[in-house]
């Protein structure tokens, strides 16, 4: 497919555009610096902009089937909610439906699913206006007309893909270790591209 990457430069961004060139589809990827892409692939197109501007949003949204996101701030809000706010305007004047767009574990209902030191600590105090980037940017993502899927991973860790982590499970899910790994989390972001089964739909993954 051809697919629009946001987010390429980040920790699991970075694996996401391998695992989507690996794939066999063709990228194009947004940043804001075109040196921080240390990958050169044929089919691979880079995009100079700001996610937040939406002329730039929209050359790299023009022509393709779909739109990958995973947008980071650290523990910092706005940029996710925001970012995706004006990606999906782009895909609406473009005629792009689908949307594979990556939260995390913890927001809308998934919250259950955190244990105290998350719950209260990390995204209690620490990083509550991450986690409140992360419900707004659900919100405008549910309300719009695209054919979308959440992908809510829990913490991220280094290693290889292992395959064997639990997926789409409910809110009481029991025993997670509340960790999984990037490799794992790309490969399941990729797969969603050309799989239908969690359209509309919100899959939490963890190990």
């Amino acid at each position: 497919m051809r697919i629009a990457l946001f987010g390429a430069t980040g920790t699991l961004g970075r694996v996401v555009l391998t695992k989507a060139l690996e794939a066999g589809h063709e990228v194009t990827a947004l940043t804001r610096n075109a040196d921080n892409i240390t990958v050169s692939h044929e089919r691979l197109r880079v995009v100079v902009g700001d996610v937040l501007d939406p002329a730039a949003v929209e050359r790299t949204v023009l022509g393709q089937e779909a739109v990958l996101v995973c947008l980071g701030a650290g523990r910092k809000g706005v940029v996710r909610a925001e970012g995706t706010r004006i990606i999906m305007a782009a895909m609406e004047r473009a005629g792009v439906k689908r949307l594979v767009c990556q939260s995390t574990l913890g927001a809308g209902d998934s919250h259950g699913n955190l244990n105290f030191l998350w719950k209260y600590i990390l995204f209690g105090l620490l990083l509550r206006p991450a986690m409140a980037d992360h419900n707004v940017q659900e919100d405008y993502v549910r309300a719009s007309n695209l054919d979308w899927t959440i992908v809510r991973p829990s913490a991220f860790t280094d290693g290889p893909a292992e395959g064997t982590y639990r997926r789409n499970f409910g809110p009481d899910e029991k025993g997670l270790t509340l960790k999984i790994s990037r490799a794992d989390i790309a490969d399941f972001l990729v797969e969603q591209l050309t799989d239908t089964t969690y359209v509309r739909r919100t899959p939490a993954i963890s190990n």
